[in-house]
């Protein structure tokens, strides 16, 4: 089953055994957009929070938790919001679903996308000739080069909502569980039935995604870093 989420996103209901995912893919980068703060410095926390904050001539049509966070809701990881860098890379060992290696990076502009791990990132693209307008760090990665990350158990049952990114030909796939499911399988989502080479854990237990085109507008739980579409809809005259 697949719909029209809107001229430059596409809905996919996707199974893998029991499992069921639901799949936003973007291929039109310069509406896609990472959000934390409002003008007050406060973390929007809600997904109608920050549609409210938007401009009268702009429509939230996709969105997802995007990332670990602290208690404060400031990133883990690296953080970069219209080309401003909030946080740097976050290179230290420690205990958790963000730590587990090897972690990664999704980056944009309005051109070019990347997902690599963060070594990689931190390697070609962050001292190099990529300017990312958008970015975002987590962990782990879930698909490397086109392989499973190693790291996850293919019996595990440590199951939970999950939701992740992928990209294939400079387009993003954004994937949620519709059901507890484990790292192993859902990486087995990118690799198998999306066929991605490189994909990255967003995070898992309060991952949340707003789909209104299938009715899904999840509130239970507060956000940190958001990854929206943002369309227009009519003539916007202020910058």
């Amino acid at each position: 089953m697949s719909m029209s989420v809107s001229a430059k996103a596409e809905y996919q209901h996707m199974t893998l055994g029991n499992n069921i995912v639901d799949v936003v893919k973007i291929d039109d980068l310069k509406n896609l957009r990472l959000y934390l703060n409002n003008d007050q410095n406060q973390a929007y926390k809600k997904f109608d929070a920050m549609s409210k904050a938007l401009k009268p001539c702009e429509k939230m049509t996709f969105a997802m938790n995007a990332g670990m966070y602290h208690a404060d809701f400031s990133s883990v990881g690296l953080y970069v919001e219209k080309f401003k860098k909030i946080k740097n890379l976050n290179e230290q060992i420690g205990f958790g679903n963000f730590f587990l290696q090897p972690n990664g990076v999704v980056a944009w502009n309005e051109f070019k996308a990347v997902i690599q791990t963060t070594q990689k990132y931190k390697e070609n693209y962050q001292k190099h000739y990529f300017k990312a307008k958008y970015a975002t760090q987590s962990g782990p990665m879930l698909v490397i080069d086109g392989e499973i990350n190693s790291q996850f158990e293919p019996k595990s049952t440590s199951l939970k909502i999950r939701n992740g990114v992928g990209i294939k030909d400079n387009q993003l796939y954004f994937v949620i569980s519709k059901n507890r499911i484990s790292f192993y399988d859902f990486a087995q989502i990118f690799k198998n039935q999306l066929g991605i080479q490189n994909a990255l854990y967003l995070d898992g237990s309060i991952s949340s995604a707003y789909i209104p085109q299938v009715h899904r507008n999840d509130q239970t739980f507060t956000l940190g870093p958001i990854v929206a579409y943002i369309e227009p809809k009519g003539r916007c005259d202020t910058p």
